[in-house]
C-alpha cells in the first residue's frame, strides 16, 4: 500500500491557484466554495484567493456595475492604475475593487494625469461611440471599452499613439448547466508619419457543458488587418467594420469546423449503447453545434 504524503500549505496553496484560475467563465465563485471546505485553512485558502482573483478578474475581463449605477466597469490589464483601482475612460472615472468579492466597492473622479490628451480623446471617444453601436449590435448582452495605452500625451497631428478595443459577452445560465463567453481585444496602432492604422486582434470564445459530464470550449484566433489614417470620426468608422469583418467571419468559421464534428473527431468514437446495443447516432449530432448553442446563449450575430 503507497504511504500518503501529507501536502505542505505551500503545495496546497498553489493546488488551489491552479484551480482558481482554470475556473470556467462565471463559475470561479463556485469553486472557490468547494475548494473552502475541500481545504478547510483560512490561512491557506485567503492566500490562494488573494493571489488568484484578480489574474482570474483580468483575463475573464469581468464588468463590475460602480455604486450610485454611475457606469459600469471592465477589470482589464489596460485600465489598471493600481492593484485595485481600474479606469472607466467612458465615464472618466476610477473604480476601486475588490476582487475576491468581485464587487466595486466605491469610486473616484479621475485625474487629468489619468486621462488621455483632448487631442488622443477624440479619436477615442469617436471609436468608442462606434464600437457601442456595433456591440449593441451583434452581442446584446456584451460590454466595450476603449483605452489609450501609449500616446496619452500627444498634443495634435505628428504624434503616434495607441489604443485598445475590449469586448466581452457573457452568458451564465449554470441552473441549464452552460455558461459561455467571448472576449476580443483590438489593439490599434495610429502611425501619423505613415497615414495608416494598423490593427490586431486576439478573439476568444468560451463554452462550458457540465450536464452529466464535462465538457469545455476554448478556441482562440489571431488577425490583423491596416486602414487609412484619416479624421476621428472616418477612423472609428473604418476600425469598427474592420472590427465587424473579422469577428463575423471567425464566428461564421467556428461554425462550420465544429458542424463537421459528428463527420470526423465523433467517427472514430462510436461505440455500442449499453442497453439497446446499437450506435450512437453521431451523424445527429450537428443539432447539437457548440458554436450554435454559444451563439444562442450570447445572443451573437443577431
Amino acid at each position: 500500500m503507497a504511504e500518503e504524503v501529507e501536502l505542505s500549505n505551500k503545495q496546497k496553496k498553489e493546488i488551489a491557484k491552479w484551480f482558481f484560475l482554470n475556473a470556467p467563465a462565471g463559475e470561479i465563485q463556485y469553486v472557490a466554495k468547494d475548494l473552502k471546505a475541500v481545504l478547510n485553512d483560512d490561512e491557506v485558502y485567503d492566500e490562494a484567493a488573494s493571489e488568484s482573483f484578480p489574474v482570474y478578474n483580468k483575463s475573464h475581463m469581468i464588468c463590475l456595475q460602480m455604486p450610485a449605477r454611475s457606469g459600469d466597469v471592465l477589470v482589464t490589464p489596460f485600465g489598471e492604475l493600481d492593484e485595485n483601482e481600474y479606469l472607466d475612460p467612458r465615464t472618466a472615472q476610477v473604480a476601486i475593487v475588490d476582487h475576491v468579492k468581485q464587487a466595486c466597492t466605491e469610486v473616484r473622479p479621475a485625474s487629468d494625469e489619468e486621462l488621455p490628451s483632448p487631442y488622443t480623446e477624440e479619436f477615442r471617444s469617436a471609436l468608442d461611440s462606434e464600437i457601442v453601436k456595433y456591440v449593441g449590435e451583434a452581442y446584446p448582452k456584451g460590454v466595450c471599452s476603449v483605452y489609450c495605452t501609449k500616446g496619452k500625451d500627444a498634443e495634435g497631428p505628428g504624434f503616434d499613439f495607441e489604443l485598445v478595443v475590449v469586448i466581452c459577452a457573457a452568458r451564465l445560465s449554470p441552473q441549464n448547466f452552460c455558461n459561455g463567453s467571448w472576449r476580443s481585444i483590438w489593439t490599434i496602432e495610429f502611425q501619423d508619419e505613415a497615414q495608416i492604422l494598423e490593427l490586431k486582434g486576439k478573439l476568444q470564445v468560451g463554452a462550458h457543458y457540465f450536464e452529466e459530464g464535462n465538457v469545455q470550449l476554448d478556441a482562440k484566433h489571431e488577425c490583423r488587418d491596416t486602414t487609412l489614417f484619416q479624421s476621428p470620426d472616418d477612423c472609428a468608422i473604418s476600425i469598427a467594420h474592420i472590427i465587424r469583418h473579422h469577428e463575423t467571419e471567425y464566428l461564421s468559421s467556428l461554425e462550420a469546423s465544429y458542424s463537421n464534428l459528428p463527420d470526423n473527431t465523433f467517427k472514430d468514437l462510436r461505440r455500442k449503447l449499453p442497453v439497446t446495443r446499437t450506435l450512437f447516432p453521431w451523424h445527429n449530432t450537428s443539432q447539437f453545434s457548440l458554436t450554435r448553442e454559444i451563439s444562442k446563449e450570447l445572443g451573437i450575430g443577431k
